[in-house]
């Protein structure tokens, strides 16, 4: 009678029995309103008389099994029911009004409490015998129940959180504007869901509803344990749907533990019960246990993908917060509890579970990162023979056509490797065997994607190699090592690969609606041996690939393979890290000045290494990016200054201090170039106050030791910025080092710098010393030219004083007696008979030099017969000479410089130094200019005509009006036969331009654009440098205002009124000339280098330009259309069908952060708009401007038989393309050319339809289900079917189709390697190694013969396919015509029969 008592709460007998059976003829689907007064009492229910019926349901059911047990007779509660005239359907029903009153979205606290409660005890009736026989049982109301939990669960708790989370994480990234993004998804649902959930919680609220959640849970755990679903696989779906999603509920504290308690009872927590059900659905009890072991794999799929699937439709990304992570790392552990309990059964469904992480991973790093910890996790529990297999299906899938896949394979990889390397003898396969060593995984999964099409791919598979040098595993740094050693073979044998080549077939598309749960199936054919010395050529061309992130990658890759001694550190392959130092790209540059750091930090004591970081880190303070700066700034100062210590002779130094006295010793000998911008690195720290006293005070210490040429070095460097100086030291320092004989030449410069700094500082006395010094050497004539010119501007310091009188007076008598004793043996020399012929080269080099040096600093001691002897350096004028005495006549006939007998070394310096007399003599450039000008024309002395190009250029910046009018006479230059003046001419002109000395008249742009496609690369891309980062910066609209002209100058074409009016003698014009069609490539190179550097604007202005004064002249007969009109007129039209003519609209910047979503939204529409505006403007102009001229020119064309009118179809084939279907409308003046128009625009579209079906035969299709043909362990497959496709001749097979030789065969492949990612249309039939486009089949199959897993609708086809039942097809099945597409599902059949 308890039970009946605690029953009374209900009011079961007050309940119509007209309700009740609606209820049940609504089969629980709806909830039917009672009598108001009824419903209010029985929702007025408390949680207390729900518990008492509930424990007292329970204390039956146990005394009922214990009665049992001792075979005494129980009363059953279907008995006691019916005695108390209470009925089964009336009970459910009023159970099934407090349920599905707690369904509804307004439910108070009290009511989900309510209905909690409810369920609890409908579940706890089904468990009781009998249930079934009483009609308890509806599977309906039992679904309802069990996921009664999502319903009452307040769906908001943690909601708000997790969107927050997200936007958090999408502000800190970079969104992609052309992809849908799951986060963005996820955000929407969540707001929608949001919207739905009006009411607010309180924490004592929830905690309540959590009580009722946990009854239920505990009840639904107890029904399993009696219940069976065995008959009734929707339920056990949904059960398992239920528990997955009860994994989120709440945080778990500690480690789980998976083992089975007695009472459900004793669980902690919510994710703890869903899990213990989740092990209960996977007995024999519920049914076959691999579809229950399918079920739950499926379902935690997506826990360990971080994903949220629900019933339909694509999953979405969760935000991997702790929860999340928490949870998925359980899921991961259940798994692995599963399989060390259930072994063999369930290792083929962890294949499956592995196979699908990887087929549905995301491109999202941070998820793919988990991911293949997730896989690592795994395998580690798998058996050699399993983890073998799913290696080789890694094999294949790492050559999948999706780029995310090849991708992930990278990452899984390198996860894989950080485990213990498998023995192949612990695999008693001898194929699969092969696949256990880390070696396979480096050499074959990793390297393969060396060449991968995408730029990520690629970026990252180099990323990753590196990283493999790192790890512990010594197999498989030494499996890195044989990759680039000549010496090893590092490709598989034939018998192993065998088994994983199949014929390659298209791949199947799969959605996310259609792709039941079972093995996935790759199977292609691709070959990665490669040769050592072409792997490194290969990374050493990824270092300068087109992509940023794959030369960022390839770098790291360099410098791991430097820093372990895989690859000689030799120049040849370090050069390229100090050449990325100053990459286009700034995160380039960063990277690589990190490598060059690693690099020197790892070989410090190698002379190369440290060469290469100089050449990298030092240039690098001049960077127009500030942070490259900074970067280059730490570096310097972390390497040379901070370790620059006092000096004691009894101490040695340690190798920081020895790295960098070895660094600075390099840059006073063979890194003297880059003395420019170390010194542009001390003028920025002078700025920071970062030279202390005591820092120079430890600097001078040095200047008595080994390494004092560094020591001066840096002192040379920081004198002019230190707060104090110590004098004494640093003179007693040049005392001792003055005295010296064996002072090098770098070091003697850099003591005469600091000498100079300091000649302020020092007393007269001091200076009267010094000065007498600096003359005893100079006259002794036996110094070198660097320390000859740091010697006379020393010399200059020490005499300076605030009186500019004076300091004249001081130059006039030391630099003038300089100057007289240099005319005195200029004049015994040139004056004596025999003097030539007994000449000191070196001795007249250093006498020329010094002259050259000293009279700019003393103009007024230069005598005309001192520029006379120099003159006579270079003519045969010394018998006049001899003549004239000291009166000489002002000038002497001179129109080029004669031969005579001294060397040609002397001469260039003859030019040098009449160059610098010149620019203090106004009236000697005048004389000289027709003379240097002469000289570069006729003259074949290379020295003296480098030379003569520079003294002209030193001159235009003094005299620009004056050397202006010999621009043209350098500009020929650029066209000189040797490569020396071509460059040399490039560099100074584009310093003159810079700094707007010459401006770009007359020919001077046309020439530059000629040395565009100059023999020698180097000059070329010099020439492309300052063109584009130097000269185009200050006048930006340079390119478009020459563009037409180029056209008509290279062409030699000088008909027109306006174009190639310049002036130029034929020499000139044959020099420069690109006329012919043997030039015609230079040309087009020209051309299209111009066209990528235009803006939208200008492409669109000089196409309306063209028009106007190229078209419209041939049209109107003003230009006649002879030989030379023709080839204008047919080279304006193949101008105008380029590719880069057309407007290129740019997208929408792809990096806008989250937080300016909106800014981004409205930049994007109104570039939608502005590329709408420009479209109509150009479709307008063309119909306007050129449609007329083109009708015009094609009558004249006809009517003279002229080859262009081809070149003017296929330009209006090439620009109809945009504007396919208006063809009739844009020339309905001429419906003769729209209709040839028409013709020519579908003949194209044959052609290229044919040359993608030729392209695309490389992957071979079976023509039915079952003619997939591949290695006998391989399983079936069935794909999806694709449209037929021709065959190809046997003898036209493709090197991929083709049969290779393996290296036990004829030894290793030899690779194709690729300059850019990209690959170029056609390029896949020449390929011997890349991803596959289209040449890798995806299949779902049935390898280990068990069934599906349950598709998104929760029913199991299982028994429908099979193996067996696809592999009876006839031949005539399979050699029937093309498939037809299956559009019915299984589900969808067995629904139908």
């Amino acid at each position: 009678m308890e039970f009946m008592s605690a029953l009374q709460f209900l009011k079961l007998k007050e309940i119509p029995q007209a309700w009740v059976d609606e209820v049940w003829d609504v089969e629980f689907t709806e909830r039917k309103p009672l009598d108001d007064i009824l419903g209010e009492e029985l929702l007025a229910s408390r949680d207390k008389a729900f518990k008492d019926l509930y424990h007292c349901l329970l204390s039956h059911v146990a005394d009922q099994r214990q009665s049992a047990a001792s075979d005494d007779v129980s009363q059953s509660i279907w008995v006691i029911l019916r005695e108390n005239g209470v009925s089964v359907k009336c009970l459910v029903a009023a159970l099934s009004f407090f349920v599905l009153t707690a369904k509804a979205r307004a439910a108070t606290v009290q009511q989900r409490a309510g209905g909690l409660y409810a369920a609890s005890l409908y579940l706890l009736l089904l468990r009781i015998p009998g249930s079934i026989a009483n009609e308890v049982f509806h599977e309906v109301f039992m679904d309802t129940c069990c996921d009664l939990t999502s319903h009452c669960w307040p769906q908001d708790v943690g909601k708000k959180r997790k969107k927050d989370g997200l936007k958090g994480q999408m502000d800190s990234k970079r969104s992609k504007p052309q992809r849908q993004d799951h986060a963005e998804m996820e955000v929407d649902e969540a707001e929608e869901e949001e919207g739905k959930e009006e009411l607010n919680f309180s924490g004592q609220d929830l905690m309540k509803i959590r009580e009722a959640v946990t009854f239920l849970i505990q009840s639904l755990l107890r029904l399993l344990q009696t219940f069976s679903l065995k008959d009734r696989p929707q339920s056990a779906a949904n059960c398992t749907q239920i528990f997955t999603k009860l994994l989120y509920f709440e945080p778990v504290l500690g480690v789980l533990n998976f083992g089975a308690p007695e009472d459900p009872a004793e669980l902690r927590s919510v994710p703890e019960m869903a899990f213990y059900g989740l092990h209960q659905l996977c007995s024999t009890k519920h049914g076959d246990q691999k579809d229950s072991l399918c079920r739950v794999f499926h379902r935690l799929l997506y826990v360990i993908l971080m994903m949220n699937k629900g019933s339909q439709g694509k999953p979405s990304l969760l935000v991997p917060s702790q929860t999340v992570l928490a949870t998925r790392d359980n899921a991961i552990q259940f798994v692995c509890c599963l399989v060390d309990e259930l072994k063999e059964v369930v290792l083929p469904f962890l294949q499956i579970l592995l196979q699908h992480i990887c087929f549905q991973m995301v491109e999202k790093s941070e998820y793919r990162h988990h991911g293949a910890q997730a896989v690592g996790m795994l395998t580690s529990h798998m058996e050699s023979t399993d983890y073998a297999r799913f290696i080789k299906w890694l094999f294949n899938f790492s050559r999948h056509s999706k780029m995310v896949y090849r991708l992930f394979s990278v990452d899984v990889m390198m996860v894989l490797l950080e485990q213990p390397e498998r023995r192949p003898e612990e695999c008693p396969d001898p194929e699969l065997a092969g696949f256990l060593p880390h070696q396979f995984l480096i050499q074959h999964l990793l390297f393969a994607r060396r060449m991968d099409e995408s730029p990520t791919v690629q970026g990252h598979a180099l990323s990753c190699l590196a990283q493999c040098l790192e790890l512990p595993s010594l197999n498989a740094t030494r499996a890195v090592h044989r990759l680039f050693d000549t010496g090893t073979q590092t490709v598989l044998s034939a018998e192993l690969t065998e088994g994983t080549q199949t014929p390659s077939s298209q791949t199947c598309q799969k959605t996310y609606r259609t792709l039941p749960f079972r093995t996935v199936d790759i199977s292609s054919a691709d070959n990665s041996g490669c040769d050592a010395k072409e792997n490194l050529a290969l990374l050493l061309r990824r270092v300068q690939d087109s992509k940023t992130n794959v030369r960022k990658a390839a770098l790291q890759a360099l410098v791991g393979l430097l820093k372990h001694d895989v690859i000689p550190l030799n120049w040849e392959n370090l050069e390229t890290l100090p050449e990325r130092c100053r990459d286009p790209a700034v995160s380039v540059k960063k990277k690589a000045l990190q490598c060059v750091g690693e690099l020197l930090a790892a070989k410090p004591e190698v002379v190369v290494v440290q060469k290469a970081w100089l050449q990298g880190v030092v240039p690098a303070v001049v960077d127009p990016e500030n942070s490259v700066q900074d970067k280059a700034l730490e570096a310097l100062d972390q390497v040379l200054l901070s370790q620059v210590k006092v000096y004691s002779a009894g101490r040695h130094l340690d190798a920081g201090q020895r790295l960098t006295w070895d660094l600075l010793s390099l840059l006073c000998h063979e890194c003297q170039n880059l003395s420019r911008y170390f010194s542009r690195a001390f003028t920025i720290w002078s700025k920071q106050s970062k030279f202390t006293p005591a820092f120079v005070t430890n600097l001078v210490s040095h200047t008595e030791a080994d390494h004092a040429a560094g020591a001066w070095l840096l002192l040379s460097k920081v004198i002019t910025s230190a707060p104090k100086l110590p004098y004494g030291k640093i003179l007693d320092a040049w005392d001792s080092m003055s005295s010296s004989k064996d002072v090098n030449v770098t070091t003697c410069c850099h003591m005469l710098s600091v000498m100079g700094d300091i000649a302020v500082l020092l007393n007269e006395d001091t200076k009267e010393r010094i000065i007498a010094d600096l003359m005893s050497w100079l006259k002794t004539f036996t110094l070198s030219l660097e320390v000859i010119n740091a010697a006379v501007q020393a010399l200059y310091q020490l005499g300076c004083s605030e009186d500019i009188k004076q300091t004249q007076a001081f130059l006039d008598q030391y630099c003038g007696e300089l100057v007289s004793a240099c005319e005195a043996y200029l004049a015994n020399i040139i004056l004596s008979e025999n003097g030539v012929q007994n000449i000191n080269e070196e001795l007249m080099i250093k006498h020329l030099h010094m002259l050259g040096v000293a009279s700019l600093h003393c103009p007024a001691r230069v005598s005309k017969k001192t520029v006379l002897l120099v003159e006579s350096v270079l003519t045969s004028h010394s018998g006049g000479l001899e003549e004239c005495g000291d009166e000489l006549p002002a000038s002497l006939p001179l129109t080029q410089f004669r031969p005579n007998a001294l060397p040609p070394r002397v001469k260039a310096h003859g030019v040098i130094t009449l160059g610098k007399l010149c620019l203090q003599h106004e009236e000697l450039v005048q004389k000289y200019l027709p003379v240097f000008a002469r000289e570069l024309e006729v003259g074949s002395e290379v020295a003296v005509r480098n030379n003569i190009v520079v003294v002209m250029c030193d001159l235009c910046v003094r005299y620009t009006n004056i050397v202006d009018l010999y621009i043209p006479n350098i500009s020929a230059c650029l066209r000189d036969d040797e490569a020396v003046i071509r460059e040399q001419t490039v560099i100074m002109l584009t310093n003159l331009l810079q700094e707007e000395f010459v401006k770009w008249k007359g020919s001077l742009f046309f020439r530059f654009m000629v040395t565009l496609v100059d023999p020698v690369p180097a000059i070329a891309s010099l020439c492309e440098y300052c063109l584009l980062h130097l000269l185009l910066k200050k006048n930006p609209d340079m390119f478009s205002q020459h563009f037409i002209e180029c056209i008509f100058h290279f062409n030699s074409y000088g008909k027109h009124k306006s174009y190639n009016k310049f002036p130029q003698n034929d020499r000139e014009k044959v020099r420069f000339s690109l006329k012919g069609a043997q030039n015609r490539e230079k040309r087009f190179r020209i051309y299209r280098f111009l066209l990528e550097n235009f803006t939208d604007t200008h492409r669109f202005n000089i196409t309306n330009k063209i028009n106007q004064t190229v078209l419209v002249c041939f049209a109107d007969e003003e230009l006649p259309l002879d030989a030379e009109g023709a080839e204008i007129l047919s080279e304006t039209f193949n101008i105008l069908s380029l590719k880069e003519m057309k407007l290129r609209i740019s997208s929408p910047a792809g990096g806008a952060a989250e937080e300016e979503q909106e800014e981004t939204m409205a930049r994007a529409v109104m570039q939608v708009a502005q590329k709408k505006v420009v479209s109509q403007m150009q479709k307008r102009a063309f119909i306007e401007n050129t449609v007329p001229l083109i009708i015009s020119l094609k009558g004249l064309l006809e009517q003279k038989r002229s080859p262009v009118l081809r070149d003017l179809m296929a330009y209006l084939q090439a620009t109809m393309q945009d504007y396919r279907n208006e063809v009739k409308e844009f020339f309905s003046g001429d419906e003769q050319l729209a209709a040839e128009l028409e013709f020519s625009l579908e003949k194209a579209e044959k052609e290229k339809k044919m040359d993608d079906c030729s392209q695309s035969g490389d992957a071979r299709m079976p023509t039915s289900q079952g003619s997939v043909l591949g290695p006998p362990n391989l399983p079936f497959t069935f794909t999806t079917p694709q449209p037929p496709r021709p065959s190809h001749p046997a003898g036209r097979t493709t090197l991929s189709d083709r049969h290779l030789p393996w290296q036990g065969e004829t030894g290793p492949l030899k690779s194709i390697a690729l300059e850019e990612t990209a690959m170029p249309k056609g390029a896949a039939k020449n390929r011997l190694f890349s991803t596959p486009h289209r040449g890798i089949d995806i299949s779902l199959t049935f390898s280990e013969g068990f069934s599906a897993i349950l598709s998104d609708r929760g029913t199991s086809p299982a028994g429908e396919m099979s193996t067996g039942d696809v592999e009876e097809q006839t031949n005539e099945q399979q050699c029937a015509g093309p498939r037809q597409w299956n559009v019915q599902t299984p589900l969808r059949q067995k629904k139908a029969v």
